[in-house]
């Protein structure tokens, strides 16, 4: 075990015992998409598993990169000001609210983990413009309804809100415990409010074998799910066109062309979907 000590916005230090001898899924996925916030546990199980299934560096970056044009779809074309990103991971480059307020500065976001580590980075996501604002909640995604009251303190929950939620409910081993947690959060935001999920899914034996071997490594478990279980976190919203695909084929914009045998590769799905 090693002490990573660092300070919130108010200067009060923040002190979280890291586990550093198993590997941690916010650190494992910042070290497939290039990051540095990782150690060596980390480190070992991402080259062992790109030796099983190398397309996993692909869902991470593909992934990353549907975050932007889904953001930049609801926050330009969709006129949304208010995002709730549950789950937030390590910061990285281009993250929700970099990406949003550079399409309107006057966007506020709220981050939800309740992860130590992440809390400890939790200053780098608390840049923002002038006009608008950002927000970081040590909560659960356990508790919606606890979630939703803390976010009050930032978002208006009268107006639309798009929910967020990134290569997180593999956490949930359940999946109708998952698709309950979805619900609950989208009962609390009010219509024209938008659900944004992305997850990896067992649609290849390579990505099946990654997921086993990670699961075997110490580290909390990631499931991976079927395509229409993807597909079912929407239900009773209106999907934005095309649905739930492959990250890559969701709204192409140039970062990648969302088509051919590398798009068809990747195992991961999204979707977009609005709360009538």
């Amino acid at each position: 075990m090693s002490e990573d000590t660092t300070q919130d916005s108010s200067g009060f230090a923040i002190r979280a015992r890291i586990d550093t001898t198993k590997p941690h899924s916010a650190r494992f996925w910042n070290y497939f998409v290039g990051g540095k916030d990782h150690y060596e546990v980390d480190r070992e199980i991402g080259d062992q598993i790109k030796g099983i299934f190398p397309g996993l560096v692909d869902v991470a970056h593909t992934s990353r990169r549907f975050l932007g044009r889904a953001v930049r779809y609801l926050a330009g074309e969709q006129g949304i000001r208010q995002f709730l990103d549950v789950g937030t991971g390590l910061p990285t480059a281009d993250n929700t609210h970099d990406v949003a307020q550079r399409v309107a500065p006057d966007s506020r976001i709220v981050y939800v983990d309740n992860d130590p580590i992440v809390l400890t980075h939790a200053n780098a996501l608390l840049t923002s413009t002038p006009e608008g604002r950002t927000a970081y909640l040590d909560a659960d995604l356990y508790d919606p309804e606890a979630v939703l009251r803390a976010a009050a303190g930032t978002l208006d929950l009268s107006r639309p809100v798009a929910l967020m939620i990134l290569n997180t409910l593999g956490h949930v081993s359940d999946y109708e415990q998952a698709r309950d947690l979805v619900r609950r959060l989208m009962a609390g935001l009010p219509p024209g409010s938008h659900l944004v999920i992305s997850d990896s899914t067992a649609t290849s034996e390579g990505m099946i074998a990654a997921s086993e071997a990670y699961n075997s490594s110490g580290a909390v478990p990631y499931h991976v799910r079927g395509v229409e279980e993807i597909a079912g976190f929407f239900d009773g919203l209106e999907l934005a066109k095309p649905g739930v695909v492959r990250v890559p084929e969701w709204r192409p914009d140039g970062d990648e062309d969302g088509s051919g045998d590398g798009a068809a590769a990747v195992d991961a799905y999204c979707g977009v979907g609005r709360k009538p």
